[in-house]
C-alpha cells in the first residue's frame, strides 16, 4: 500500500468567482508567414500582459485558444492569472469551418463546468480572426454560429486580416465582421482585454457598452 496521498484540486474551488471566458480561434495558416504571425504572437503577448495587470480579470476572465492550419485545441480555458499564450506558427489550410464547430463545442463544455461546479458565468465571446477563406465546408458552421446567436449562448466576433474572405464572414456572422487596419493586432488584443476587463467588473446577464473598436479596425 503506498502511502502517496493525491490531493484532488479544483480551480472553482479556489476561485468561486464568475467566469468571463473568452475563446480565441486563430488563423496560422500559411499564408500568415512572416509579419502577419509575429505581429499576431505580440499581440497575444500584450492580451495576456493586460489582463495581468487587473487583478479582477485575473480571477474572472478565462481564455482559450483554437488554432486552425490545422484545427485543433491549442489550450484549454485558463484564468488570465495562468494564461500563457504559445508561440503561433504558419502552416498548413485554412479549416475554418472544423476550427469553428471545434470552438462551439468548447465553449458548450466549458458552460456546462460551470454549472456542475455552481459558478456563474458571462455570456462567452467566440473571437475568430482570419486572414483567407475556408479550406473546408462551413455551413454547419454557418448554422451553429447563428442558432448560438439566437439562444443567447454565445457572441461570435469575426476579425478579417488582409486577403481575408469578408463575404464569407458576414454570411456565417450574425454580427458584421471587422478588417483589421494593417498588422495592428497588438491595438486589436488591447481593446479585446480592455473589454474584456470592463465586463469582468459587471454583473453577469446585464449589458456592458463596449468602448468602439478604434485605432485597429479599417472603415
Amino acid at each position: 500500500m503506498s502511502d502517496q496521498i493525491i490531493f484532488e484540486t479544483s480551480d472553482f474551488a479556489d476561485n468561486p468567482e464568475p467566469r468571463c471566458p473568452c475563446l480565441l480561434v486563430l488563423d496560422h495558416s500559411g499564408s500568415m508567414a512572416g509579419p502577419p504571425i509575429a505581429e499576431l504572437n505580440a499581440g497575444l503577448a500584450v492580451f495576456r500582459d493586460e489582463l495581468l495587470a487587473d487583478g479582477l480579470a485575473m480571477k474572472r476572465v478565462e481564455v482559450g485558444i483554437i488554432g486552425f492550419g490545422p484545427a485543433r485545441v491549442l489550450q484549454e480555458f485558463e484564468t488570465a492569472a495562468t494564461f500563457t499564450p504559445p508561440t503561433l506558427k504558419a502552416n498548413g489550410d485554412t479549416p475554418l469551418g472544423q476550427a469553428i464547430e471545434m470552438a462551439v463545442e468548447m465553449v458548450r463544455q466549458r458552460k456546462q463546468e460551470y454549472r456542475q461546479n455552481g459558478i456563474s458565468y458571462y455570456r462567452p465571446w467566440i473571437f475568430l480572426i482570419t486572414d483567407g477563406a475556408p479550406t473546408d465546408a462551413w455551413a454547419q458552421a454557418e448554422t451553429l454560429i447563428k442558432q448560438g446567436e439566437q439562444d443567447k449562448s454565445f457572441a461570435f466576433f469575426p476579425i478579417g486580416v488582409r486577403g481575408a474572405n469578408m463575404t464569407i464572414l458576414s454570411q456565417i456572422s450574425t454580427r458584421a465582421p471587422l478588417s483589421l487596419d494593417g498588422l495592428k493586432f497588438r491595438e486589436l488584443f488591447s481593446w479585446l482585454s480592455s473589454s474584456l476587463r470592463s465586463v469582468s467588473r459587471s454583473t453577469p446577464g446585464t449589458e456592458v457598452k463596449l468602448e468602439p473598436p478604434s485605432g485597429w479596425a479599417s472603415v
